[in-house]
């Protein structure tokens, strides 16, 4: 029998990478399996099942649980919207600290109806975070805020750079932490100097996968790691310089490829280019 590779107890599995086809028992049992050491469930994979129920099958597993995804838009258009916003990312919040997951990922939303001002709808941001930061405190749980590429703007985050997250982390507080996704942030002049901004104890996640040229879908059209342009191993470097120690979680959303494929294919794919992938071990 083929032995695990080391390295995999660095590597962790964000479960939208299989296209949200399989139930949580069958993700766990195949990555674990593997020697996959971490998972990012989403908060549509808890719908049936009590968060508490499925730390235990994560724990039973040997499974860390790196963040949950996600929390809802805080963008609004309404007094209502907001108040809406707020309760039901106190409750994403509730779901994972239940879950035992550290980390809250958070997409803030585009531009809502009726605004066509970023600068405007990046302060609805820092202003929900803000209300939400006490309850997370609470209960034990780091927000992350999640800068998505710049295509994403208008629609799902006003937030585009690492330099406009940390700004609302500036003004929100020192608990509030930056997720960084290789895919959005990989063109990112400013990308290393964000890092160092950071800091270690800002640094709550670190995702990757690749960028497919050309891309098909702006949503759902992400490589796997080594099929497309994204100089991972650089990015991966500086990451650590900046004082990242935790795992490496593999992201990808590919409903026009690997979505399509069997759930084994993929994961045996994933960890034979996370093998090959040239990490440098943490200090």
């Amino acid at each position: 029998m083929a032995t695990t590779p080391a390295r995999r107890c660095r590597l962790a599995l964000n479960t939208a990478t299989l296209g949200f086809r399989h139930t949580l028992p069958e993700i766990v049992e195949a990555a674990a399996s593997r020697g996959i050491s971490g998972i990012a469930p989403w908060r549509r994979e808890l719908a049936d099942t009590p968060p508490a129920e499925v730390r235990r099958r994560f724990e039973d597993a040997g499974l860390t649980v790196t963040c949950l995804c996600r929390g809802s838009y805080l963008t609004f258009a309404s007094e209502q919207q907001r108040t809406a916003i707020l309760e039901d990312n106190r409750r994403a919040i509730d779901e994972a600290a239940a879950l035992g997951a550290p980390v809250l990922c958070m997409v803030v939303g585009g531009l809502p109806e009726g605004m066509h001002d970023l600068a405007s709808a990046r302060r609805q941001v820092t202003e929900q975070l803000a209300a939400l930061l006490p309850h997370a405190r609470a209960h034990g749980v780091r927000l992350a805020l999640e800068p998505l590429h710049p295509m994403y703007a208008a629609d799902r985050s006003c937030v585009s750079t690492l330099a406009q997250a940390l700004d609302i982390c500036d003004q929100v507080g020192p608990e509030l932490g930056v997720m960084i996704d290789a895919y959005h942030l990989w063109w990112d002049p400013d990308f290393a100097a964000g890092l160092a901004r950071a800091g270690a104890d800002r640094l709550l996640g670190w995702q990757i996968c690749d960028w497919r040229v050309p891309t098909r879908d702006l949503l759902q059209d992400r490589a796997m790691i080594g099929d497309g342009v994204i100089d991972l191993a650089r990015m991966h470097r500086e990451v650590a310089a900046a004082g990242w120690r935790g795992m490496v979680e593999v992201e990808i959303f590919s409903a026009l490829d690997w979505d399509q494929r069997p759930m084994a294919e993929t994961l045996d794919v994933l960890c034979a280019r996370f093998d090959r992938l040239a990490l440098p071990e943490p200090a």
